[in-house]
């Protein structure tokens, strides 16, 4: 399994994947027309950019659809920046408000101004990474300010608008801080921890000599993913849509922010990978090699047995790099049939058939689960980042009619929600912080390095590896 880049050379590779809807966005029998909105037995399937807006803005008499609210919401960065589509909400609550006004209705104005509310609520707990942006809270503020002009001093409506203002205000200083954080952590792009360039002294210590328990190191790994995978927002998700995408001009502010979530939870993947094959190839004595095989081979049994399918396939990334692979004395010792079965689960064939199966257990336990052990599902991201950006790029913004083709976004949406499910689980496993620390911490090989240390082991075997031996060997020469 070859390592990965989420935003760039996944998404763009041509043996990417996913999967998707037939038929998507195409008007099948039972389709009905309302105004510039097409539903199909009952559902919303598509409309124009304005009809959409209006059907999210509620009404003495309608209050739109959580999922709808959800969606519309996520979907319509694509087309708009979020900060215009607030400033048309908000014109088309003054046009509502003044209608009522005009009517003398002000029990009815006050049930739309609390419904507003309610919206902006919504909206503010799902997306406050949309507030950020300064034209966005500006538009907030008006909003909130008109649909206030009728409710007395202490009335209901100010106090959720109050409410509702404080939880966006600190929901955005806790971002700000964590991203704060990031930006002192984060390294160069090239640089994936400390590099080693040659075998280390025999008492260093290695993975067993910190964690020699299968099922400890697992949950451990579990508890890395819940933590580095919180940090992932809807709207992260929703720039494998719009990054790639020529025709959106609408970029929103905060993009590379937004990318580099996704970036920095794709190099962990790389990073465990690297350091199994470190782990592997740092062993001296092949007895010990063989040892070390067993115990991630073990390890990522137990990640499958818990959910955890993202950690698990960089295990076998990590047992599946050339330097470590072609240690054949070494897995000649290994018993390989659990190992086999682990493949078997990540055999990419008929696009991944086998670990979907297993992804669609694992999501049907959860959705059973009396305790937080039986939620834990955290699926290979690469693959769930390939199956979004592909049903992006199969089907169609717009129809030929020109509208949306909301149908698609019905299907973006649905992964997206529930792979945000995924991600609000508490970790059930008490955290350890010395086993932590060195998955975090510990030196890893470069590639070179990895190459180097194989050969060590076991020599080179055909003509190809000699050359390489021989070429990686007077590079160590010249740099000496």
């Amino acid at each position: 399994m070859p390592q990965t880049s989420v935003v760039f050379s996944s998404i763009l590779g041509p043996s990417c994947s996913g999967q998707v809807l037939p038929g998507m966005g195409e008007r099948g029998s039972g389709a009905s027309s309302s105004g510039d909105l097409v539903f199909q037995e009952g559902r919303l399937i598509s409309g124009s950019l304005e009809a959409l807006m209006e059907h999210l803005v509620p009404t003495v008499d309608y209050y739109p659809d959580r999922t709808y609210i959800f969606t519309f919401l996520l979907s319509s960065r694509v087309f708009i920046p979020p900060h215009d589509l607030l400033a048309r909400v908000g014109q088309i609550c003054l046009e509502q408000r003044q209608q009522l006004e005009t009517g003398s209705e002000k029990a009815k104005l006050k049930s739309f101004s609390a419904k507003i509310v309610q919206l902006l609520k919504e909206w503010t707990e799902a997306f406050p990474y949309d507030f950020q942006d300064e034209k966005a809270m500006a538009e907030l503020k008006a909003i909130t300010h008109r649909v206030t002009q009728c409710d007395e001093e202490n009335g209901t409506v100010k106090k959720a608008i109050a409410q509702m203002t404080q939880s966006l205000l600190l929901s955005l200083a806790a971002r700000s801080q964590l991203q704060e954080l990031r930006d002192k952590l984060r390294s160069p792009a090239m640089d994936k921890g400390s590099v080693l360039k040659t075998k280390p002294p025999a008492t260093q210590k290695d993975i067993l000599g910190v964690c020699c328990d299968p099922l400890v190191l697992a949950q451990q790994l579990t508890h890395i993913e819940l933590e580095r995978v919180s940090s992932i927002h809807p709207e992260d998700l929703m720039q494998i849509v719009s990054h790639m995408d020529s025709r959106d001009k609408h970029r929103c502010r905060g993009d590379l922010t937004k990318t580099y979530s996704l970036e920095a939870y794709d190099n962990w993947f790389n990073c465990l990978s690297m350091l199994v094959a470190t782990e592997v190839c740092r062993v001296v004595k092949k007895k010990h090699r063989t040892r070390m095989l067993e115990f991630f081979i073990d390890v990522a049994r137990e990640c499958f047995n818990i959910g955890n399918f993202n950690s698990m396939m960089a295990i076998i990334s990590g047992m599946n790099l050339s330097p470590v692979a072609r240690l054949k004395k070494t897995w000649s010792k290994v018993k390989t049939a659990k190992f086999d079965v682990l493949e078997h689960h990540m055999d990419p064939s008929s696009n991944f058939c086998n670990y979907r199966t297993a992804l669609q257990g694992a999501t049907q336990r959860s959705q059973m689960a009396n305790s937080s052990r039986e939620k834990i599902v955290i699926p290979v991201f690469n693959l769930f980042v390939k199956d979004i950006y592909f049903l992006h790029k199969i089907h169609t913004n717009h129809l030929p009619n020109g509208h949306v083709n909301f149908k698609k976004f019905w299907e973006i949406s649905r992964q997206i929600h529930e792979f945000m499910t995924w991600t609000q689980v508490e970790c059930p496993f008490e955290k350890d912080k010395k086993i932590q620390n060195y998955l975090l911490t510990a030196p890893i090989y470069s590639e070179e390095a990895l190459f180097i240390a194989s050969f060590e082991s076991e020599g080179p075997e055909n003509h190809m590896e000699k050359d390489s031996w021989k070429t990686l060997r007077t590079t160590l020469l010249n740099r000496a």
